[in-house]
């Protein structure tokens, strides 16, 4: 039987999970922690963490010997594509090489990369220490923000406003990067978007085109925090047919053959500027729950067919609806929680997708500095993005998280 691996069982991963099953494959799962849902969805799980690519390459070695051999490897909502790169390595596997593994997961590295291919990204640089960011701010003034080198989920992201202490906001980024590395760069106005594409060889096909949330962005500065986003986009065709370009160039400039692509983007003043590239499924379920409801096209089976190295027509990457979704998080107030009250209800609602509350009594809150802080999210449907905005809203104003300090 073909044998798809999955690095992560986290909540976002059992998409992927499924959608390989009903493909007729086998999965097998792997995640550090012990009681992550995909482990028990998949028909195997391995308890190896992602983020290390000698433990989970034994982990996959010791599996073959015993089970035989993955056929496919896939990164489901974990950035660790130099994981992935060293199965695919291995085993002969279609996939991200090291090298282009490794700048996906180095935003210095990467935006280097970008810049000198001619393709345009906000002014950046590094920065050595606190001392060094106030140098270069007193030389670039602001708007600027600081953020690890090779972190995730918007960890460490503090935008350098002018009641900012920046040797504050050097160290919350500095102690995010795993590697103690940091950087800063310019913010850009403009409405921002996330990408969704699968490399094809010298074709790139983007079905997943989302515009962010950002209402939230003041009640959690100076950090960074998305509260969801929406589809269709509201950006004109020829603007989205120009950030597609923009995306495919991207990822050729970081050696992406095939795989997936995923962008962050920002739109500044009716142009495209990469901010980011990944090189793996997207968190948020903007793979698995964004673009097939709104857009009809089943882009986790093309990723996972391309992984176990069949064939994909670009023709089933492309749009055949517009339907409105939109996603919105939970931000309770900090403190302990005591119960949840709404959820229920608000589960049996027509319009909604799906509904993942994270906390539950007796768990801590915390302030909200990163993306992983949020409490749950909501996903909606609606004829039109207007009303699957309004769904949302209505649905996370039914749901009440209840704290004390």
């Amino acid at each position: 039987m073909t044998t798809l691996w999955v690095l992560s069982g986290g909540p976002e991963a059992c998409p992927v999970i499924r959608r390989a099953q009903e493909l007729g494959l086998r999965v097998v799962a792997s995640d550090v922690r012990p009681e992550a849902p995909g482990l028990a969805l998949a028909d195997h799980g391995v308890i190896a963490s992602v983020y290390d690519p000698d433990a989970t390459f034994e982990a996959a070695r010791s599996f073959a010997a015993k089970e035989g051999a993955p056929d496919g490897v896939l990164c489901a909502a974990a950035d660790a594509p130099q994981t992935a790169a060293r199965l695919a390595d291995a085993f002969g596997l279609v996939g991200v090489d090291a090298a282009s593994a490794d700048l996906a997961t180095d935003k210095l590295a990467m935006k280097e990369r970008l810049a000198d291919s001619g393709v345009p990204v906000p002014w950046f640089h590094p920065v050595r220490d606190a001392a060094h960011l106030a140098e270069i701010v007193r030389k670039e003034g602001r708007p600027l923000l600081v953020k690890p080198v090779d972190s995730r989920g918007a960890r460490g992201v503090v935008r350098l406003l002018e009641d900012v202490d920046l040797a504050w906001a050097y160290d919350e980024a500095r102690r995010h990067s795993p590697t103690d590395r940091v950087m800063v760069e310019r913010t850009l106005p403009g409405p921002q978007v996330s990408t969704e594409s699968l490399v094809l060889g010298e074709r790139v096909e983007t079905p997943g085109f989302a515009d962010r949330n950002y209402e939230l962005l003041e009640t959690y500065a100076p950090f960074v925090v998305e509260d969801g986003g929406q589809l269709p986009t509201l950006h004109a065709a020829d603007l989205q047919e120009r950030t597609r370009a923009l995306v495919a160039r991207a990822a050729d400039a970081i050696g992406l053959r095939c795989g997936v692509a995923k962008g962050d983007v920002v739109l500044q003043d009716g142009a495209p500027v990469i901010i980011e590239i990944a090189a793996r499924l997207s968190g948020g379920y903007l793979c698995s729950h964004h673009i097939p409801l709104s857009t009809g096209v089943d882009f986790l089976g093309a990723v996972i067919r391309q992984a176990v190295g069949e064939p994909v027509d670009p023709e089933t990457l492309r749009p055949t609806a517009a339907r409105g979704v939109a996603q919105r998080y939970l931000f309770p107030t900090p403190g302990r929680v005591v119960a949840v009250h709404g959820e229920a209800g608000v589960a049996t609602w027509p319009e909604v997708a799906l509904l993942e509350v994270r906390v539950g009594p007796g768990d801590r809150v915390g302030p909200i500095e990163n993306h992983p802080g949020r409490a749950g999210l909501v996903i909606t449907t609606g004829e039109t993005r207007e009303a699957a905005i309004d769904a949302a809203r209505d649905a996370v104003a039914s749901i009440t998280v209840e704290t004390t300090p």
